[in-house]
């Protein structure tokens, strides 16, 4: 019998982390969860930021825990995080400043001020990456524009996994997979978009070698292994470092023609295509191309996902309404259908706050019913998010002249049955749901792949569908969807038409 791998997958999400341990025999991958922890945003005068000094400690606490159920046999770490939040280290390698948060506003109205620079076609044809104020691309403009100390004195620049990766094992370098989310990115040529980040006064210097998903990095560092008790022999691995990139490796299909959604706290949404897709239907429905594995790329959409209802629930919470996800989703099943629908994207939604004032106010504003307790409020949130899928999907099947079926939805968002069968109800095919953690699961499939373990993405796939549970959703309430949809439809156009040129 082959030997057990035991690989750790370091997986930050933008509302928690989590270290899970995999034990590989072959054929079934185990996980065992070794550590949980929240990760919460701070705000200070200058700003909203992540946490970062937290989450290390975090990191390093999974590291140890997870060595010691081990005995110290641990093969592999890996780390995945959310995407275009990054970190500046001056000339000595030493942290400039906390890494903002893409929340943040200071690139509230970056969009008009970048295309000033260069034309939003241009920009596009370098990047192939949909345009969304909270883009590396757009947070680095803003700090060229306001002469940042922080920027004038950096020597490199390295997105939030690169730089936990640099803390674990002393490389700089940024991993391909996340490098191809910051809109810096050429896709076609292959590299860093020069032109472009030198048109909009970026500093070119700061940006490192990218490297492959699947790279082995090297060993820990010796004296945070010798603080951990973990041998130094243990290799850190960049695996898929954008938690997407990591979470589609997990997605149990058996051939090609599906859709994906990856459903957290974001949901996108696409296709997997063997080359980047930048043309004029991408730049108008605002596709995005992201590196995935395997000589593959993500044509996809970023859709505002179950942050609707997360931040309606810490709402509530903070008014003494404490509520579990589990009761919310009861409350919205036994609520009213279809009474009034949301883009979710609309700018409205973006920021914390009140988001059921925030869902009443637009129903309102658009003249629709408007929902008026915890059940309608979340129910009109999920049946939005669902309505939302069916538009951005038909987009898609547009670009690619085919019908994507089956849909697989993978992520902590599969945990909420009622929008899987919202979708499949919204979009009338059918929906496989799991694995739960697929983040996970993708980014320790990804170092098992590096360490020689499996030999293909074919491969990586059939282990998920020995190892995880997965669901099927029909098509059952068509009735009153289409309506809906047309409703959504109305309101994507009115909002675009009120759009600015530029």
């Amino acid at each position: 019998m082959a030997e057990t791998l035991n690989i750790l997958a370091l997986d930050l999400g933008a509302e928690s982390g989590r270290a899970v341990l995999g034990q590989f025999d072959g054929r079934r991958l185990a996980r065992t969860e070794v550590h949980r922890f929240a990760n919460t945003p701070v705000r200070t005068p200058e700003g909203l930021h992540w946490d970062i000094l937290r989450l290390w400690a975090d990191v390093q606490e999974g590291v140890g825990r997870a060595a010691r159920l081990c005995d110290g046999n641990l093969h592999g770490v890996g780390l995945d995080t959310w995407g275009v939040d990054f970190a500046l280290l001056d000339h000595q390698g030493t942290l400039v400043g906390n890494p903002y948060h893409y929340r943040d506003d200071r690139t509230d109205g970056i969009l008009p001020l970048a295309f000033e620079l260069v034309p939003r076609e241009e920009i596009f044809a370098q990047t192939g990456i949909q345009f969304m104020q909270i883009n590396t691309l757009m947070q680095l403009l803003a700090m060229a524009l306001q002469k940042s100390p922080a920027l004038q004195v950096a020597g490199s620049f390295l997105t939030v996994p690169d730089l936990l990766n640099y803390w674990l094992a002393g490389s700089i370098g940024c991993e391909f997979t996340n490098a191809t989310t910051t809109q810096c990115y050429d896709p076609r040529r292959g590299g860093w978009a020069w032109p472009l980040l030198d048109s909009l006064g970026i500093p070119t210097r700061i940006f490192p070698e990218i490297v492959p998903p699947g790279t082995v990095l090297g060993g820990l560092r010796p004296a945070l292994a010798a603080e951990l008790g973990v041998p130094e022999a243990l290799r850190v691995i960049a695996p898929a470092c954008h938690d997407t990139g990591a979470a589609v490796v997990a997605v149990p299909a058996t051939g090609e023609g599906f859709a994906w959604i990856s459903s957290g706290t974001w949901s996108i949404l696409g296709a997997e295509v063997p080359e980047p897709v930048i043309d004029a239907d991408s730049l108008r429905y605002n596709f995005t191309n992201e590196g995935g594995v395997a000589g593959t790329f993500r044509l996809c959409r970023n859709i505002m996902g179950l942050w609707l209802v997360q931040e309606c629930r810490r709402t509530w919470a903070t008014r003494g309404e404490a509520h579990s996800y589990d009761e919310l989703t009861g409350l919205a099943a036994a609520s009213r259908p279809l009474m009034a629908v949301l883009d979710v994207d609309h700018e409205l939604f973006l920021k914390p706050g009140d988001m059921p004032g925030r869902i009443q106010e637009y129903a309102a504003r658009t003249g629709q019913a408007v929902p008026k307790g915890k059940g309608e409020i979340v129910r009109c949130a999920l049946e939005s998010i669902a309505l939302k899928y069916r538009f951005q999907l038909e987009r898609l099947e547009r670009m690619l002249d085919r019908r994507l079926e089956p849909i697989h939805i993978v992520g902590g968002g599969t945990r909420n049955q009622l929008l899987s069968q919202f979708t499949a109800d919204a979009t009338g095919r059918p929906v496989l749901t799991g694995p739960v953690e697929a983040t996970a699961m993708g980014n320790i499939l990804m170092q098992a792949m590096a360490l020689r373990h499996l030999d293909s993405l074919a491969e990586a796939r059939a282990v998920v569908r020995e190892s995880a549970q997965i669901l099927r959703f029909e098509p059952q309430q068509r009735s009153g969807w289409d309506e809906a949809y047309g409703r959504l439809q109305e309101l994507v156009a009115a909002e675009q038409a009120a759009e600015p040129a530029g």
